[in-house]
C-alpha cells in the first residue's frame, strides 16, 4: 500500500506541478513583475528605506521561473501524498476512487487549500498590505483544517446532526474572522490585484483537479496492476 501511495503521489505530484508552473510563468508571472514595478516606486521616507533589509528573491526571467518551477513540484508531491493518503483511507473502506471520482476529491482540495482560505485572505501581489505573517498562517491553517473537517461530516455521515455540525465548523472561521491588513494605500493598481487574484484561484483551481483526476487514475490502476 506504502509503494503505491509513494508513486501515485510521485508521479501525479510531479505532472501537476510542472503543469502549474507552465500556467504561472504565462499568466502569473507577469502579473507579479507588473506589481513589483508599483512597489519599487513606494517611497520609504527619508533614512528609514536605506536601513530597511531586503529579502532576497529570485531575479524576474529564467531564474524566477526556475525557482517557481521547483516550488510548484514540491508542493504538488506533498499535497499529493495528502490528497492520495486520503483516497487510500476511503479505498480502505470500499470506496473506489477512480480518475472521474478523484476529479471529486481535486475539487474538494481546491475548496480546503485555496478557496475557503481564499474568502478572507485573498492572494495578493507584492506591494499589497497584509496583516502579519504568523496571524496569515494561524487563520490559514485554521480555516483549511475546519473545511476539511466541515466537508468530511457533511458528506461522509449519514445522519443529519452531523452535517449540520459540518455546517457550521464551515461558517466558524468567517465568524471569527481573518486577521486585518494596516490600513495604508498600496499603489498597486486594484485591477492588477483584482486580476492577480482571479489568475491565482484559476491556476489552483486547475492544478487541484488535474492532481485529483491524476491521484485517482494512478492510485486505481497502480491497485489492479
Amino acid at each position: 500500500m506504502f509503494q503505491r501511495i509513494f508513486l501515485t503521489a510521485l508521479i501525479a505530484g510531479t505532472i501537476a506541478g510542472l503543469f502549474t508552473a507552465g500556467v504561472q510563468r504565462i499568466r502569473i508571472i507577469p502579473l507579479i513583475d507588473q506589481a513589483e514595478v508599483y512597489e519599487a516606486g513606494e517611497p520609504h521616507g527619508g533614512d528609514a528605506g536605506a536601513d530597511r533589509t531586503e529579502e532576497w528573491q529570485p531575479r524576474a526571467g529564467l531564474e524566477r521561473a526556475a525557482y517557481t518551477a521547483l516550488a510548484d513540484i514540491l508542493a504538488g508531491v506533498g499535497f499529493a501524498f495528502l490528497l492520495t493518503g486520503a483516497i487510500a483511507l476511503a479505498s480502505m473502506r470500499g470506496y473506489v476512487v477512480n480518475a472521474q471520482r478523484g476529479i471529486l476529491w481535486g475539487a474538494a482540495g481546491f475548496t480546503i487549500f485555496a478557496l475557503a482560505p481564499a474568502l478572507g485572505l485573498p492572494p495578493a501581489p507584492p506591494g499589497v498590505e497584509a496583516a502579519e505573517l504568523v496571524q496569515r498562517q494561524v487563520w490559514w491553517i485554521a480555516t483549511a483544517a475546519a473545511t476539511a473537517l466541515g466537508l468530511g461530516l457533511i458528506v461522509f455521515p449519514r445522519r443529519l446532526v452531523y452535517r449540520v455540525i459540518g455546517a457550521g465548523v464551515l461558517v466558524l472561521p468567517y465568524v471569527i474572522g481573518a486577521p486585518k491588513a494596516p490600513e495604508m494605500v498600496g499603489k498597486v493598481p486594484a485591477g492588477l490585484v483584482a486580476e492577480f487574484v482571479v489568475a491565482s484561484l484559476a491556476a489552483g483551481c486547475m492544478f487541484w483537479l488535474l492532481l485529483g483526476a491524476l491521484s485517482g487514475w494512478l492510485f486505481h490502476r497502480l491497485g489492479r496492476a
